[in-house]
This record gives C-alpha cells, structure tokens and sequence, in this order.
C-alpha cells in the first residue's frame, strides 16, 4: 500500500519591476532565517481564500506592498517535496503545491522587508540566468529548463529567456 503525501497549498510570486517586458530581470529575497538561501515571496493559502488573495496578502506580508499587477496566472499547481527536515517541521505536509504568478510592480511601488514579522532580510533582481544559481537546491528542479508560461511538452511554467 502507497502511503498518501499531503501538499500545503501555497502561492508563490515571480516579481518583475515595473520596467518589464523591457527590463527581464527578477525579484528574489535572501531568507533571514537561512544564510545565503534565496526565494520568491511565497505562502500558504488560508482557509477559506483564493489564491489571489493570498497571493495580495503574502505580498503585503513578506515585501510590504501589495501594488503590483497580475501579468499571469500558471494554470497547474506545480508540486515539490520537503527535505526531510523541512518536512518533520512542516507535518502532516510532504511538501508544498504552489500556484505561480507573474506580477509587475507598480510604479512608485516601494518594497520594505521592514515587516511585521520579515522573513526576508535583504533583496535584489536578478537576470533571469541568473536566478537558478541563487534558488535553494531543493526548489531548483522545478525552476530548471522552464518558462512562464506553456510549454507543450512539460506543460510546466518555465523561467528562462526563451
């Protein structure tokens, strides 16, 4: 008998300034609970709410703005599993099913990792060739060889320049 794996259903933002399409480069946030181990802003989805809204309120949450522009929504969830000793922490879930979106920051819209409870210490914009360098080993597989958007024969979202 195969044990069934639970996923916590989460949101993830891939940010672009409000530059794009002319400037490609991406956000990421260094965590300031891990040294050298950086992410999109991400979080779970609360009972009860759309994964636009917690798309909105992560934002609010992790950044300290929510003025951005939804671009594009993923259409699948794309699902990955914990290390083990993510997962002990993070029981009953084997990992997270994220939602993906591609958001454009307003412009004048002021990031500020000054939040209620930050989560992230420091942030930059990478060009896309570069993120995959910085993106914790865990999470890479999902990331690598993709693009956002379709892609007819993973039909997976994809970061590249493709």
């Amino acid at each position: 008998m195969t044990e069934k794996k639970f996923y916590r259903p989460n949101v993830a933002a891939i940010i672009v300034s409000h530059e794009y399409p002319e400037v490609k480069d991406i956000f990421i946030a260094e965590r300031s609970d891990l040294v050298g181990v950086w992410q999109f802003p991400q979080g779970g989805i609360d009972e009860g709410e759309s994964s636009e809204e917690a798309l909105f309120r992560e934002l609010g949450e992790e950044i300290g703005t929510k003025k951005v522009e939804i671009i594009a929504e993923y259409p699948e969830w794309i699902a990955y599993d914990f290390p083990p000793h993510v997962a002990a922490k993070m029981a009953p879930f084997a990992g997270q099913k994220q939602r993906y979106y591609l958001v454009r920051l307003k412009k004048g819209a002021k990031i500020d990792l000054d939040t209620k409870h930050p989560e992230f210490k420091a942030y930059r914009f990478v060009a896309i060739d570069e993120l995959l360098s910085h993106i914790a080993h865990f999470k890479k597989p999902r990331h690598q060889c993709r693009r956002f958007g379709a892609d007819p024969k993973r039909r997976q979202p994809c970061l590249s320049n493709a």
